[in-house]
């Protein structure tokens, strides 16, 4: 079981019921109705109909003792983690290029979630989101089952979002700013690739030039929607691609993936506050970045 307890501070004076408030955390109505029907939602200690309103001090206790959507089993992985931020619910973890998110079968150990799995020791981890293989950068994962589908929430609303810095080639000039709003396939003619097609789902990127010279830019980039390798064919598709992207940009590699996911954006869970996660590139990174400025 899970259990959350919470001392209640309203925003700008709202008076929420509890079901109005368990709206406001995102917590699913399937959720919503078991916390009401086993009596495992307490204000103060005491349970109360879903009418009452909630006040300023309350204590609120969540007990989640019933089964998550879906459930996430990894083995323990032998390679240390860089940890950027971590609390009683959350982790978020600055992952190497190179180095898969999550294993793609149960059997393996060789990815940043098996290694997270060992660093927890008494506990487990529950993916939120991913970045490719290639990418580097923040990637957050929950501590618990029951917060993922409040994160999904959040990535559906666009409460939590994820900034991305990258090197382009510049193969044709680039706008200061701008969108790209492009549906993405899978392509037909090879399975590890994705591209532009009509028939896709949609996809959309902003995008902001940072620095530049004739033959590279540094851009700052925002993920709306999350599909696979969406950055990469996008940037592509515009004849910016990726510097030393191994599957969409045709010029000479000469290193890691110059894609590094810097910021995350996201409001706490039950307290709403709005949670900024920063993180520099390492060190060889950063060098190449300013190699090519």
């Amino acid at each position: 079981m899970y259990q959350k307890i919470i001392t209640y501070h309203p925003e700008n004076n709202e008076q929420l019921t509890i079901r109005e408030l368990l709206k406001k955390w995102l917590i699913p109505k399937k959720w919503q109705h078991f916390l009401r029907t086993q009596q495992d939602i307490l204000i103060n200690g005491k349970y109360h109909s879903f009418n009452t309103v909630v006040q300023n001090n309350d204590v609120i206790t969540l007990n989640f003792n019933f089964p998550p959507r879906s459930e996430q089993h990894y083995l323990p992985g032998d390679h240390p983690i860089d940890v950027v931020y971590e609390d009683d619910d959350i982790i978020v973890v600055n992952k190497a290029a190179g180095r898969k998110t999550h294993p793609n079968i149960m059997t393996e150990n060789d990815s940043l979630m098996n290694d997270v799995e060992t660093y927890l020791k008494n506990g487990h981890p529950y993916m939120v989101h991913r970045i490719d293989m290639e990418t580097s950068g923040l990637v957050l994962i929950a501590k618990t089952p029951y917060l993922v589908p409040i994160f999904n929430r959040q990535l559906s609303d666009k409460t939590l979002t994820r900034e991305y810095l990258a090197v382009v080639n510049l193969d044709r000039e680039i706008p200061d700013a701008g969108e790209i709003n492009l549906p993405i396939d899978q392509d037909p003619n090879d399975v590890r690739k994705r591209m532009v097609k009509s028939s896709g789902l949609n996809a959309v990127t902003k995008y902001e030039v940072l620095q530049k010279n004739s033959d590279y830019a540094l851009v700052k980039l925002n993920l709306l929607t999350g599909r696979t390798h969406q950055l990469r064919v996008h940037l592509a598709y515009n004849h910016w691609p990726i510097v030393n992207d191994p599957l969409y940009n045709p010029h000479q590699k000469v290193g890691k993936l110059l894609l590094f996911a810097h910021k995350l954006t996201f409001k706490q869970p039950f307290y709403n506050n709005l949670k900024i996660i920063k993180s520099k590139p390492s060190k060889n990174m950063y060098n190449l970045i300013r190699a090519y400025f």
